[in-house]
């Protein structure tokens, strides 16, 4: 059985048109080949609208604020990220040789990427019921709360500091750089005592996570 044979049986979706499946799992550092770049935008929308509509079956009694919290939970880079390694997903995925020899198969934003990629396949493969099902299967101990979704650095950094008096952080652009199709953001995390410490990436939203992490370390290291 070959691996997107196993990879097939783990989401519980067989393909009618294994293509998809095969751009899904390609990353851009394949090649030539299309990656699944575009695949995760549209799977982005339909797994939060798929989680959303969930949420608000299940939970008649909670008010926006709480399904929000809870949605955001369930479809953060952290969650598909761990949700990808319990389905086995780095070990379907296509890369170069040399994002291969350092450890893209493990990373947490290649992983997230790319289930977010599975996401829309399985929806352009056999619709919003297919999308369903899959998301249901393996969402299914995070819905339940079996296992709790794990925290980004910005709500762990936000926690952290409130719970210890020291105010909410804040996030600043610093710098911003590079092609229009290949941006590099620099943002600062500042607490209100002028604690702050900064960090890159392609997206301010990626930034913003990179910063909060790095000041979380500051305090992790501090004597």
């Amino acid at each position: 059985m070959s691996a997107t044979d196993d990879f097939e049986q783990a989401i519980g979706h067989r393909f009618a048109d294994r293509h998809l499946l095969t751009r899904a799992l390609t990353h851009k550092s394949f090649g030539a080949e299309t990656s699944n770049e575009r695949l995760e935008f549209l799977g982005d929308r339909v797994l939060g609208m798929v989680i959303a509509e969930t949420l608000y079956a299940a939970h008649p009694a909670w008010e926006e604020g709480a399904l929000a919290v809870r949605l955001n939970g369930l479809v953060r880079r952290e969650t598909l990220a761990q949700i990808a390694g319990e389905i086995g997903l780095g070990r379907a995925l296509r890369l170069a040789k040399g994002e291969d020899e350092q450890g893209g198969r493990a990373k947490p934003a290649i992983l997230a990427d790319a289930m977010e990629a599975v996401i829309a396949a399985v929806y352009l493969d056999g619709g919003l019921a297919a999308a369903r099902g899959v998301v249901a299967r393996l969402w299914d101990d995070y819905f339940a709360n079996r296992v709790t979704p794990p925290k980004d650095a910005k709500t762990m950094l936000q926690e952290w500091a409130v719970a210890r008096g020291l105010g909410q952080p804040r996030y600043e652009v610093r710098d911003r750089s590079g092609p229009d199709h290949a941006p590099v953001f620099v943002v600062a995390a500042i607490l209100p005592a002028g604690n702050s410490a900064e960090g890159r990436g392609p997206s301010k939203r990626v930034a913003e996570q990179e910063a909060a992490k790095a000041l979380l370390e500051t305090f992790r290291e501090a004597p």
